[in-house]
């Protein structure tokens, strides 16, 4: 079939699977062109196959040499429909990787059960014996909880009181005032479970317990804190309300490490638009002024640049890595400069339907967003006829 892009309330419910493979192979190739690094050999990724769990699997096996599993859960293409872009990307980097000669297992399933659990414990044990590092890097609507059966679903929400801001649909530029009502307790707790670092802390408790973890293990969690513009929906809200418990839980799991002289560590990363922020209101607005002055000042990142940068500064460099008064990772910190904030909250004030497309980077978000699900790739012809079912 000819696939082009379908999209619905900023969704992108196909992918091209040319395009996702371009996608992928294009930031291999930015990692291979920047050099190699000396980080863990054997990696876990639980999350792969989006984003910044994927960027990260790409580091480690070809910065690295890696051998990596990669966890997703995805759906194929069948001859009729096509396969999450997700699938597209986990099953691309797998056949870069063994064209590379780079061991790479992709096991697609619910990262938040059991039977996952198990079956990477299982694949670690017949291949790696141990493993030296692990990307958690989750963004889900619901989880089922392993112990109880019981089913969770996240919600992007304010705490305390209502949220009104505008927003952007950056694939049409319109501009609209959106709101958004407080968050109930339990739709705080729900978030907080699907989002939190309960599942995190789980997966290093299972690894431990079957003696899989190497000596000097270590294991990185990615959150975001942002700046005003977002806070009272993002930080202040039920995301931040779950990503503030996935750094509490990586004092829990530093504790759970003594042994192995093992370590668990928080990336505070920068704002992107992915597939996960694509729907969170005000967030593209702030993200379309964000890329408009930070690619003014040269210091734009997309995932691939700021996974290599977070190895290549930040965790493998030599030395212990630079962490806040909180002990986390800040590659934010390019992002949160006073300089690029002062200059988006400038924007801020000025910005209107007329003047949208001068300030802020609405056409950067759109392709970058459509990139995410493989469309807009060069080298691709997406006038030619192709199997959804060909990965």
């Amino acid at each position: 079939m000819i696939i082009e892009p379908i999209i619905r309330r900023n969704i992108c419910i196909n992918a091209h699977p040319l395009g996702c493979a371009a996608q992928v192979q294009s930031q291999i190739k930015y990692v291979t062109n920047r050099g190699k690094i000396d980080s863990p050999k054997k990696v876990l990724v639980i999350g792969a196959s989006n984003g910044y769990g994927l960027a990260a699997r790409i580091v480690s096996a070809f910065a690295s040499n890696a051998a990596t599993i990669g966890v997703g859960f995805e759906k194929p293409g069948t001859a009729r429909r096509t396969g999450t872009a997700g699938w597209y990307n986990i099953e691309a980097f797998r056949q870069e990787a063994e064209k590379a000669g780079l061991p790479a297992w992709n096991f697609n399933g619910d990262a938040f059960s059991d039977e996952t659990k198990s079956k990477i414990i299982n694949i670690i044990k017949e291949n790696l014996s141990t493993i030296d590092f692990l990307v958690y890097s989750i963004a889900a609507p619901r989880r089922i909880d392993p112990a109880t059966g019981d089913i969770y679903s996240s919600v992007i929400k304010p705490i305390g009181k209502p949220f009104t801001a505008n927003s952007v649909n950056f694939l049409s530029g319109v501009i609209s005032e959106v709101s958004a009502e407080p968050a109930t307790t339990e739709e705080i707790v729900h978030t907080v479970k699907v989002m939190g670092g309960e599942d995190w802390m789980l997966w290093i408790e299972k690894l431990l317990n079957e003696s899989l973890l190497a000596e000097g293990f270590k294991t990185i969690a990615f959150s975001y804190i942002g700046s005003d513009h977002t806070r009272s929906l993002y930080r202040d809200g039920t995301i931040g309300a779950a990503k503030k418990d996935l750094e509490q839980k990586a004092e829990y799991i530093n504790d759970m490490l003594t042994a192995i002289n093992g370590k668990a560590l928080i990336s505070v990363n920068k704002a992107l638009i992915t597939r996960a922020s694509a729907v969170i209101p005000a967030v593209p607005l702030y993200t379309a002024l964000l890329y408009r002055v930070m690619k003014d000042k040269k210091l734009h990142e997309g995932c691939i640049q700021q996974m290599y940068r977070l190895y290549h500064d930040f965790l493998f460099s030599g030395h212990p890595p630079t962490v806040d008064d909180r002990g986390r990772i800040r590659i934010d910190d390019w992002e949160m400069r006073p300089d690029v904030q002062r200059q988006v909250a400038a924007l801020w004030q000025k910005i209107d339907q007329e003047n949208i497309e001068e300030l802020a980077d609405i056409r950067g978000l759109k392709e970058e967003f459509l990139r995410h699900h493989g469309f807009g790739m060069p080298g691709i012809d997406y006038s030619q006829d192709v199997r959804p079912d060909i990965f």
